[in-house]
C-alpha cells in the first residue's frame, strides 16, 4: 500500500471510529461501549473484506497501528465528551458519508491490487464502506443507515464502479481515487441534504367501501361486501416520507 493510500485509509478509520463514539454517547454507553462501537465501525468492513478475499492476516493484525489510532480516537473523544453532545444530528450522517466514501474506494482499490475481477472489486468496496456502519447501528439498536430510504449503498456501488472503470482506462491512481471519492461523497451528501431516495415497492391491500343499501333486499339485511384486493405498488421517492421529518 502506497504512502498516501495508507494515510487515506487511516483517515477513514478515524472518521468511522468517531461515528461509533458519537453513536455510543447518544446511546448512553460506557467507555467500553464507545471503544467497541469505534472498533467495529473503523475496522469491521475492512476485516470482512480481507476475510472474503483470503488475506491472512487481516490488515489490523499485520499493522496494529490501526488499533492504536482507534484507542487514541476514543481517548480524545472521552476527554472532549462535553462537545460531542453539542453536535447537531446531521453531524453523524455527514461524518459517516466521509468514511463511506474513503472506505468504498480504498476497498475496491485493495481488491484490484489482489487481481480480483471488476465486479468483485465493486462488491468489496461496498462491503468495506457499509459493513462497519451496519454492525455499529445494530449494536446500538438502530436501523442501519444502509437500510433506510436515502441513497447509501447505491452511492457506494456507483463510487466503486467509477473507480474500477477509471482504473481500467489507465487513469492515474491519484486522480482515479480522488474522483471516485468525490463522486461517492457527493452522492451521499446530496442524498442527506435533499433526502434523495430510490423508489420502493410495497404490498398494498385495498379494502373497498361498503356498497349502498339495495332497496330490493329485505329490511335489516346488508349487501355482501366485496373482497379486499392486494397488489404490489411502486412508491415514488418523496411520497413515502410525507409527514416525516
Amino acid at each position: 500500500m502506497t504512502g498516501w493510500i495508507y494515510w487515506l485509509d487511516m483517515a477513514g478509520v478515524i472518521v468511522f471510529a468517531l461515528t461509533g463514539v458519537i453513536l455510543a454517547c447518544r446511546s448512553r454507553m460506557d467507555p467500553f461501549g464507545m471503544l467497541v462501537l469505534a472498533a467495529v465501525t473503523g475496522i469491521g468492513g475492512g476485516t470482512l473484506r480481507d476475510l472474503v478475499l483470503g488475506v491472512r492476516p487481516v490488515f489490523w493484525v499485520e499493522d496494529p497501528t490501526y488499533l492504536w489510532v482507534i484507542l487514541a480516537t476514543v481517548a480524545l473523544s472521552i476527554l472532549g465528551f462535553r462537545y460531542i453532545h453539542r453536535l447537531t444530528r446531521t453531524f453523524l450522517p455527514v461524518t459517516d458519508a466521509f468514511g463511506l466514501a474513503l472506505f468504498t474506494v480504498l476497498g475496491a482499490h485493495k481488491a484490484l491490487l489482489l487481481e480480483a475481477p471488476g465486479i468483485v472489486a465493486v462488491l468489496m468496496g461496498m462491503m468495506t464502506g457499509v459493513a462497519g456502519g451496519m454492525i455499529r447501528d445494530v449494536l446500538a439498536r438502530r436501523v442501519p443507515m444502509v437500510l433506510r430510504q436515502e441513497v447509501y449503498a447505491t452511492a457506494a456501488i456507483l463510487g466503486g464502479s467509477a473507480y474500477v472503470l477509471l482504473h481500467g482506462l489507465g487513469v492515474a491512481q491519484w486522480l482515479g481515487v480522488s474522483l471516485a471519492i468525490a463522486l461517492t461523497l457527493g452522492l451521499r451528501l446530496a442524498a442527506i441534504y435533499w433526502r434523495l431516495s430510490l423508489p420502493t415497492f410495497a404490498w398494498v391491500v385495498t379494502v373497498p367501501n361498503a356498497p349502498p343499501g339495495d332497496p330490493a333486499l329485505p329490511p335489516g339485511e346488508t349487501p355482501p361486501r366485496k373482497r379486499a384486493k392486494a397488489r404490489v405498488k411502486l412508491i415514488r421517492p418523496g411520497h413515502s416520507r410525507r409527514g416525516r421529518r
